[in-house]
């Protein structure tokens, strides 16, 4: 039961961070995804590569083999993409695509097993842990560059700005129709 609901969550999680950076990504116009806030930041496309070598890496035959693969070239990854808005857009699908099919598939036996990533040991929970963290870091900055980006024409992909007092109402007014309804 423990094993199954730590699978969901992660899965959701993982989608959460998706839908995330879908909605930031689709505030820009093409020219957006080469743009860095400075020549020492990456730019979308750049954290777009990256993110998909590294889950297509990790999470293709995710039980079997070191996660850090022999065909994979990490340095590249951060290289300039001048590759086209839907090659960008279809890496980071396929790299999602990896990641969530992996994480359908597993069952709650294969939890415990131990994987490797460069040769060292996790158990499956872990390299789940380690990647929930590794992703939202560069969903973040996906975020946050789409932000700097759009600027005064960003919409948020959050709570407004003064707005978390009506935001929690509206939260809890919705939490106790829901409560009502259920004991009906």
């Amino acid at each position: 039961m423990l094993a199954e609901h730590l699978l969901a969550v992660s899965i959701h999680d993982f989608e959460s961070m998706k839908s995330l950076g879908q909605k930031a990504i689709m505030q820009l116009p093409e020219e957006g995804f080469q743009w860095s806030p400075e020549p020492e930041s990456n730019s979308i496309a750049v954290i777009i590569n990256h993110l998909s070598g590294n889950m297509i890496s990790r999470w293709t035959d995710f039980l079997t083999t070191d996660g850090e693969k022999a065909t994979r070239d990490r340095d590249t990854e951060f290289e300039l993409s001048h590759a086209s808005l839907q090659e960008l857009l279809d890496r980071r699908e396929a790299g999602w695509t990896v990641l969530l099919d992996t994480l359908r598939s597993l069952k709650a036996e294969d939890l415990m097993a131990t994987i490797r990533i460069r040769g060292e040991a996790h158990t499956v929970v872990q390299a789940i842990h380690r990647q929930i963290s590794h992703y939202g870091y560069h969903v973040g900055q996906i975020v946050y560059i789409a932000k700097a980006y759009r600027s005064e024409k960003w919409e948020t992909l959050s709570i407004a700005k003064g707005k978390s007092g009506s935001f929690n109402a509206q939260k809890h007014k919705s939490a106790a129709a829901a409560e009502s309804f259920e004991q009906k």
